[in-house]
């Protein structure tokens, strides 16, 4: 495994989970290179029907920076994440970013959420947020925005965790925060993905900071968000706040 003191040039590996991203990989990708030369990119595709994984391979071929990760399994986005932390963590990047294909996540953001895991010591952890001040969704039909700052506030009051957007996939780590969230045991694969991930680098002591972005809808193609991805992330959220009250009691 290589240390991060011998990672490559570029300071962070920005990994990028598609499927059927045909519509958006591109115009997505080099907006991301274009706003943070410094940056390599990682393309994660699920074997996706629509041929985004023969885009992402054309422009791994056009661009140093761009690597691809071919999986055949289609098993959430949890896993194809995991996939990509383990490949950062092979190659040495002392920063790994988390970011949508779809045109959500402002890339005028890369920076900051950059900076803020950019000292060693300070915060493991910077998400994206919608939900503190300054943070805010456009583009969004009433209910979806209703829906988010709902499964939130439940994920905040049931673990007892400081974050106000904890469902954010727009987020940068340092490695080491990774390697202390015992990826071997996650098995999260929608959306709570993002929750555990949150929680684990909070329960191993590793501050987590909110920067406020700009969210907006995806600029093409549908939402893979489901009832079953919904139900999902209820209910590992109310088994980890039950699994986390019984270690209080048992310790106390």
């Amino acid at each position: 495994m290589d240390d991060p003191a011998t990672a490559p040039g570029a300071r962070a590996l920005v990994v990028m989970p598609t499927y059927d991203e045909a519509e958006n990989l591109e115009r997505v990708a080099a907006a991301v290179l274009a706003a943070a030369p410094d940056v390599d990119l990682l393309v994660v595709d699920d074997d996706s029907p629509d041929g985004t994984g023969d885009i992402a391979d054309r422009m791994a071929a056009a661009d140093p920076r761009v690597t691809v990760l071919h999986r055949t399994a289609r098993d959430g986005l949890g896993r194809a994440y995991l996939a990509g932390f383990a490949e950062a963590d092979r190659r040495g990047y002392p920063v790994v970013v988390e970011m949508d294909a779809d045109g959500s996540h402002p890339v005028e953001s890369l920076a900051a959420l950059l900076d803020a895991v950019a000292e060693h010591g300070g915060p493991g952890l910077a998400i994206g947020s919608r939900w503190v001040p300054g943070g805010r969704v456009v583009d969004w039909a009433p209910w979806r925005g209703w829906l988010s700052r709902a499964g939130n506030t439940y994920a905040r009051l049931a673990l007892g965790i400081p974050v106000r957007d904890a469902t954010a996939g727009f987020r940068a780590y340092r490695l080491e925060a990774i390697r202390a969230a015992h990826l071997d045991d996650v098995h999260s694969r929608g959306y709570c993905f993002q929750i555990d991930m949150a929680l684990r680098v909070l329960d191993a002591g590793i501050d987590v900071v909110e920067v406020p972005i700009t969210f907006r809808d995806r600029i093409a193609g549908t939402s893979k968000m489901s009832g079953a991805i919904v139900a999902e992330a209820m209910l590992r959220v109310t088994g980890w706040a039950l699994a986390r009250r019984v270690g209080r009691r048992r310790r106390a």
